[in-house]
């Protein structure tokens, strides 16, 4: 028991030491056409767990029906439960800001046009996800900040109709709908 606790608390400093060192290096930009075909969604299910409403912006965004892909982190998940969506957890940290899980990595592999980060508090790994994943713009919540978000969005965060608005609005003036 204690060593898993040392260990675990290891893994968590290799984690913000690595997050720190990505957060320093230039991201590059991926070389796609303007437009939204393809739209990923990181959510905290801990604070935000009505994540299906997601599945909403197909029909806003006129997009395929496997164009939304979204991954929820829970901060304690439990294997055995049934979720409607891939989820991971701070189980799933490794060493050096790994993350080991394989709908995360299923996730971080793929490249899309738009990134929602949808959470509000700072936290490692759902702040490892959004630096590793590959998108041309990456919206998300004014507490977050810009290191991990090209558009920041005040809005309140359990107001999901709100929110929608805003990014269409924004994503309107970027000409990407």
């Amino acid at each position: 028991m204690f060593f898993k606790a040392v260990k675990d608390k290891f893994k968590r400093r290799s984690g913000a030491k690595s997050l720190a060192g990505l957060l320093e290096r230039d991201v590059p930009s991926l070389d796609r056409p303007p437009g939204i075909r393809s739209l990923g969604c990181i959510v905290n299910l801990d604070t935000f767990e009505k994540a299906d409403v997601f599945y909403e912006l197909l029909e806003e965004f006129s997009l395929r029906p496997n164009a939304v892909k979204i991954i929820g982190y829970k901060k304690l998940h439990d294997k055995n439960s049934p979720y409607a969506l891939p989820v991971f957890s701070d189980k799933d940290l490794g060493w050096n800001g790994r993350i080991e899980n394989s709908y995360a990595l299923e996730f971080l592999n793929r490249e899309y046009d738009v990134i929602i980060n949808y959470y509000k508090e700072d936290n490692l790994l759902l702040n490892l996800m959004s630096i590793q994943s590959k998108a041309r713009i990456k919206v998300g919540f004014v507490q977050v900040g810009k290191a991990y978000n090209d558009i920041m969005l005040q809005t309140p965060y359990d107001d999901f109709k709100l929110f929608k608005s805003e990014l269409k609005k924004y994503l309107g003036i970027l000409k990407e709908i």
